[in-house]
């Protein structure tokens, strides 16, 4: 993160159109893992006596290789892709909502000090919940119709807005767009954990530096995402649990709580299933922040230069402008006096 102690160099808005560009450029590189995390996420095990599938497709997946392997040979190497427009505008806008409220709290936390000084551990760790919060509450439809479109099966395969009314349409009504809010909510803990890292990591082992170098951006941000997956991997397997279709062995019943979705879980493959999907879920996110990092560094940086160029711009036509105002002035005001001249005389 750029933001430091002390008046930052760019607006909220600023920060989060840099964040968020950063996130879609990072989560497009790296979207087929996030297809075949999704589909090992859902996916239980079924045993020899269960009367219906458990899971919504009724492919297996042995592991992230034979995910992928699996989805190239029944969907071709779209299925890779599938549902990837939504997600990237759930992307998009999670993290400009996330980046534009996490500059606002911080820059206001900093503010109200009498002696501004960078936030401790457990204030970052507040201030990033705080900013995801507020993000997921808006957000959280875009989240829930890309699960259902990366779960879809091969032959009911369907548009974001086709998707959506799909949602709308279920048992829980529109209502059903904030499916796994809770369970958000609980998770904003993890991009807390995340850039309260990153920020504890940067001062760590980069110290008084303002600008860090792409390696160490990415490092900064890969470390600070691989602590927090792995704290709050069973939380995110029951989030996508609940944003999916309800397997056939529930007979269309959705859950009503990840609480529920984590003893199904449980009760079919062990509580050691909670953390399936954490390879891909750990390499995704160590990819998307190490890249989102960097990228956002560089455009921070980009966004500077370009407020300081329009910053002169302005500057400069003002000055154009005054200088117009006074000679257009010294014009006037002789011509002015000599009119003014008689007058006085009688």
């Amino acid at each position: 993160m750029s933001a430091r102690a002390g008046e930052p160099p760019l607006p909220p808005w600023g920060n989060a159109l840099a964040g968020a560009t950063g996130a879609v450029l990072a989560n497009a590189i790296v979207y087929p893992l996030d297809i075949v995390k999704t589909r090992l996420q859902v996916q239980v095990k079924r045993k020899p006596t269960d009367q219906a599938p458990l899971t919504t497709n009724d492919v297996h997946y042995a592991s992230s290789l034979d995910a992928i392997k699996k989805i190239v040979e029944d969907e071709g190497i779209f299925g890779l892709y599938s549902g990837i427009n939504g997600s990237l505008i759930g992307v998009a806008s999670t993290n400009f909502a996330y980046f534009y409220w996490y500059s606002v709290v911080r820059t206001l936390y900093i503010s109200y000090q009498s002696v501004p000084k960078s936030p401790n551990t457990a204030t970052e760790l507040s201030l990033g919940a705080t900013a995801g919060a507020i993000a997921q509450v808006f957000t959280i439809p875009v989240s829930v119709v890309t699960t259902r479109q990366q779960t879809q099966p091969k032959g009911d395969k369907k548009g974001l807005i086709d998707t959506g009314k799909e949602v709308a349409h279920s048992e829980d009504g529109w209502t059903g767009l904030w499916r796994g809010l809770k369970a958000s909510l609980v998770l904003v803990v993890n991009p807390a954990i995340t850039y309260g890292a990153y920020q504890r990591l940067r001062e760590l082992f980069f110290s008084g530096k303002t600008s860090l170098r792409p390696w160490e951006s990415f490092f900064l941000g890969a470390a600070s995402k691989a602590l927090a997956t792995i704290a709050t991997q069973p939380l995110i397997v029951a989030k996508v649990g609940l944003q999916s279709r309800p397997p056939p062995a529930r007979q269309g019943k959705p859950f009503k709580s990840f609480i529920e979705v984590m003893t199904y879980i449980i009760e079919h493959e062990g509580p050691m299933a909670l953390f399936k999907g954490i390879a891909p879920q750990i390499t995704k996110g160590i990819l998307v922040q190490g890249l989102l990092m960097m990228t956002k560094e560089r455009m921070e940086v980009l966004f500077i230069v370009l407020f300081a160029y329009i910053r002169r711009l302005k500057s400069e036509k003002l000055q154009q402008a005054a200088e117009a105002a006074a000679a257009k002035a010294k014009e006037v005001l002789p011509m002015e006096a000599k009119q003014a001249l008689p007058m006085l005389t009688k």
